[in-house]
């Protein structure tokens, strides 16, 4: 098993998303990027922390790669709105991936040039933590009430039920392959 982490707004809705794809085991939402030490929701969300909302995917490789775990990432939020996603505004809402190797680092260099040419935008998406700084990689869990979100209170959540349908139909219509069977 390996994981990526990546940062497209809200991490309910993204947490939602990468449920639904095959080989992924594991969707943890929390902060990463950030100067603040175990911070909590409310702390992120004002935007002083520095924190990205970020999800923690563990996924088997054999079953979809680091590659397509990006593409997939990049192709269900808007990676060219600068430090939000739709009503989500400040840098806690960035759209950013934080490799865990230089390995890594190159995949997501390869899935924006990707997702640049084949949309004739520029994505604004981050590399962040490039240079090995052990700060931005810090990662800490959200709340527990953050974890599976969208499948307990999230269905009830009149944000939820507008922004996290449209992103897993984008999910089911441009990555069909790549979705679970049964969902």
């Amino acid at each position: 098993m390996e994981q990526a982490i990546v940062a497209g707004g809200c991490f309910w809705c993204t947490e939602a998303v990468f449920k639904d794809v095959i080989g992924v085991s594991e969707v943890e939402s929390g902060y990463i990027g950030g100067e603040t030490a175990n911070p909590t929701y409310k702390e992120v969300c004002s935007g002083r922390t520095g924190h990205a909302e970020g999800v923690r995917v563990t996924f088997d490789p054999k079953r979809i790669s680091l590659g397509e775990i990006y593409d997939v990432f990049l192709g269900t939020h808007d990676p060219t709105q600068l430090n939000r996603q739709g009503n989500d505004v400040g840098t806690q809402y960035r759209s950013a991936i934080f490799p865990l190797s230089a390995d890594q680092g190159e995949e997501a260099e390869a899935a924006i040039d990707r997702w640049n040419a084949e949309n004739g935008k520029m994505a604004v998406t981050t590399i962040e933590g490039l240079d090995g700084d052990a700060q931005v990689h810090a990662w800490y869990p959200a709340e527990d009430y953050h974890q599976e979100y969208w499948q307990g209170e999230g269905q009830r959540n009149p944000y939820c039920q507008a922004t996290i349908p449209p992103k897993i139909m984008k999910l089911r219509k441009s990555f069909q392959k790549y979705v679970k069977e049964g969902v």
